[in-house]
């Protein structure tokens, strides 16, 4: 079921966005099993139209917000205010953004930790919390934030706490040559792509819960929940890694190695499912010492020296 909805959504997205198909996937599965996706890439590459079209497709409610310096938390979460009735004005609760099914967090790291803290409760608890009063947000809900990992000045870097509450990360970098070619060969309106109106709704929410009963039901063996535990715990233990992954990671890497099983149209998880879901669940999650990241050693690469530390089970 989930193979057959990648395949419609990627054909959609298709329309607008070309050659991101493993970005579709990621935010596929982890709209399917209630988790977020933090993009990153330099600017131009189309995250914020793709996330759109993403939405679009399947028949979500979409939301952006730009995130800058002086964005306050309640222009995220919605404030207590005075609003118009028929008996007059009276306090109430005027919603923010953050009340979609998609929010789309353009450029997170703009905006400092107080206001970026505004979605920990609604990424974790799907629901917020304003005067002490809980508003609970739709289903599902899903936020695709986006930064930028070449300007540096003027940005907050996104906390461990609130990296580590994002399903995956997604590099998004440039497009091939025959894939940027196609780019160039879309219809467009001026600058703006002029197929986004065409992008059509191929699923519902009654499938979209399907898909997730699919996504439960695939089978993990006692091997692979040992092979899954080894590799959150060996990146704990690597020279050039001072903060390792966390319990939470783990249970977000085995989630996406059951998601990836199923958009193959497997009912069991396999070794490579979960080293090919490593790199987008782990990469956030691993703080590197100063002296590796002055050696340019990275995340990914970190995370290839723990599977390569490891016994695979077969």
């Amino acid at each position: 079921m989930i193979h057959e909805l990648s395949a419609r959504l990627r054909a959609e997205v298709d329309k607008v966005v070309i050659g991101q198909h493993n970005v579709v996937d990621v935010m596929l599965a982890a709209t399917v099993v209630g988790g977020h996706v933090l993009l990153e890439g330099p600017p131009g590459v189309a995250k914020t139209l793709t996330a759109n079209a993403f939405a679009q497709a399947l028949g979500l409610s979409f939301r952006r917000v730009q995130f800058t310096p002086d964005m306050l938390p309640s222009d995220i979460t919605g404030t207590v205010t005075l609003i118009a009735s028929a008996t007059g004005n009276e306090l109430g609760f005027r919603k923010g953004p953050v009340f979609t099914n998609v929010l789309l967090a353009d450029e997170i790291n703009r905006t400092p930790p107080k206001t970026q803290s505004a979605l920990l409760e609604a990424m974790q608890e799907a629901q917020v919390t304003v005067d002490g009063v809980g508003h609970v947000l739709p289903s599902p809900f899903v936020v695709i934030a986006t930064q930028n990992p070449i300007e540096y000045e003027g940005t907050y870097p996104l906390p461990e706490a609130q990296l580590d509450r994002f399903f995956a990360k997604v590099d998004v970098g440039y497009p091939s040559e025959i894939d940027e070619a196609r780019v160039l060969r879309l219809a467009h309106s001026g600058l703006a792509p002029a197929t986004l109106r065409d992008v059509a709704v191929v699923t519902n929410a009654e499938e979209l819960l399907g898909a997730r009963r699919a996504v439960d039901e695939v089978t993990v063996t006692d091997a692979i929940i040992t092979y899954v535990a080894a590799i959150v715990r060996r990146t704990r233990e690597l020279p050039s890694v001072s903060l390792g992954a966390s319990p939470r990671a783990g249970v977000h890497l085995l989630s996406a190695s059951k998601a990836i099983a199923a958009l193959a149209s497997r009912a069991f998880v396999i070794p490579e499912d979960v080293q090919a879901a490593t790199p987008a669940v782990l990469r956030h999650r691993l703080l590197l010492r100063p002296e590796a990241e002055l050696e340019r050693y990275t995340a990914d690469d970190a995370l290839r020296s723990a599977l390569a530390s490891i016994t695979v089970p077969r």
